[in-house]
């Protein structure tokens, strides 16, 4: 009786392909693979942006023209509006503010390499308004009465300058690997092409 069940049990499992445990594993690492490849690996440059992210806040509050600070520019305060502050400026500071300190505080504590690259896209644009913004005020006509660039300026145009080298050395490092990666599942599922899973 019990060989006639286990002949019975046996005809009645599907035949196929017994499952593989190693691929189940495999899943898991592709898996893993896909997560790690949206994420940055900044290492020393973690510290550097964060001491960028610290001196252009601090530029904030320096002279960003005459008596006008970063922060009067920013909300555009009397004394901005005394200083005859343009508006190359006053996109400066907050391209400066949103990308050059936000983003880049939110790309080092998440990693991820979306918001690395909208820092890198955000800073460089405010290089060009850093510089329109000096140009502004070394050009302002004589009846105005202003005051030309301050330190503060100088100094936050050239902290954005080094945010943006910085960034965009570790997003294009983030680029390459995950060109090679997406390279090597390309190759393993030209090999493999039973293997739905390779795909990107």
């Amino acid at each position: 009786m019990s060989a006639r069940g286990d002949a019975a049990g046996d005809e009645n499992r599907p035949v196929g392909k017994t499952p593989d445990p190693i691929e189940e594993y495999q899943k898991d690492f592709e898996a893993a693979e896909k997560k790690i490849a949206g994420e940055i690996d900044p290492g020393i440059r973690a510290v550097v942006v964060a001491v960028c992210v610290l001196v252009l806040l601090l530029s904030f509050t320096l002279p960003h023209a005459g008596s006008a600070n970063g922060w009067d520019v920013l909300v555009y305060s009397p004394s901005a509006v005394d200083e005859h502050i343009k508006l190359p400026s006053r996109v400066f500071v907050w391209l400066a503010l949103v990308f050059g300190g936000v983003f880049s505080i939110l790309a080092l504590v998440t990693r991820r390499w979306v918001l690395a690259w909208i820092a890198a896209a955000g800073t460089a644009v405010s290089v060009v308004f850093g510089m329109l913004a000096i140009w502004s005020r070394q050009t302002l006509p004589l009846s105005d009465h202003a005051a030309g660039p301050g330190f503060g300026l100088i100094l936050g145009w050239i902290t954005v300058m080094v945010l943006t080298f910085h960034w965009i050395k570790v997003v294009w490092s983030r680029t390459a690997m995950q060109l090679a990666a997406e390279e090597e599942r390309r190759q393993a599922a030209d090999e493999n092409p039973e293997r739905p899973d390779w795909t990107v």
